[in-house]
């Protein structure tokens, strides 16, 4: 009876020898990246042309290399020159573009503007942003757009733009301060003297002194020590 029952586990276990592994990766926060060249996944070179790429994973494409994330039912064109954050079910554009064909409702965001698919429907766009202007077009399906104001829907085979900040007048600032050189950081608003540390550290200073001169006040003078 032994015997039977190890041939069975022996068999179960040769039965599952031939399939490769990423058959049973089903987690849709894992996904295979493809590059025909050079890129870096978190500051580091790609080892190699094909790898696995995770969620919260930061892929930065160069000037002439264009990678490829396949996961189940969808396919992500990372464009030249472009600096992207794999989220397992979107992406999340820092700088450059991306191309997106998914049945799984891949979505792509940039600053505010969140691009996803308007059904569960083959849908394919791009989504570019370049000095905080993002680009959006609808290749095949319909889109759902939201920048932070309002929702709208972009029909297929029309395109559009929107400001990557919601906030006109922030974004206006915000790149005004990219075009500064780089420089000394600026000091703290009030100053260091104005900081609840200093006035809690100061605070205990000055009772620290002001018991010292009581207790001393209140020792009486001795004939050894008059003073």
């Amino acid at each position: 009876m032994g015997r039977s029952v190890f041939g069975r586990v022996v068999s179960c276990l040769l039965l599952l020898l031939p399939f490769p592994a990423s058959l049973f990766a089903t987690d849709s926060e894992t996904a295979m990246l493809y590059t025909n060249g050079i890129a870096w996944v978190n500051g580091s070179g790609v080892p190699r042309a094909t790898s696995a790429i995770f969620s919260g994973d930061l892929l930065q494409t160069r000037f002439d290399t264009v990678a490829n994330i396949n996961s189940a039912g969808s396919s992500i064109t990372v464009h030249r020159d472009s600096l992207v954050q794999f989220e397992g079910s979107s992406l999340k554009i820092e700088h450059g573009g991306l191309t997106v064909s998914t049945s799984k409702g891949i979505a792509a965001t940039a600053g505010d503007v969140k691009v996803a698919p308007a059904s569960d429907a083959w849908t394919e766009f791009n989504v570019t942003d370049v000095d905080g202007t993002v680009r959006i077009v609808a290749r095949k399906g319909d889109l759902t757009i939201s920048d932070g104001r309002e929702t709208s829907t972009l029909a297929q085979g029309q395109e559009t733009t929107r400001e990557e900040s919601s906030d006109q007048s922030a974004n206006s600032k915000d790149k005004k301060n990219k075009k500064r050189a780089t420089g000394a950081a600026p000091a703290a608003g009030g100053g260091i003297l104005n900081s609840p540390v200093a006035v809690g550290i100061g605070t205990g200073a000055v009772l620290g002194v002001t018991a010292w001169v009581l207790i001393k006040n209140d020792n009486p003078a001795s004939p050894s020590n008059p003073n």
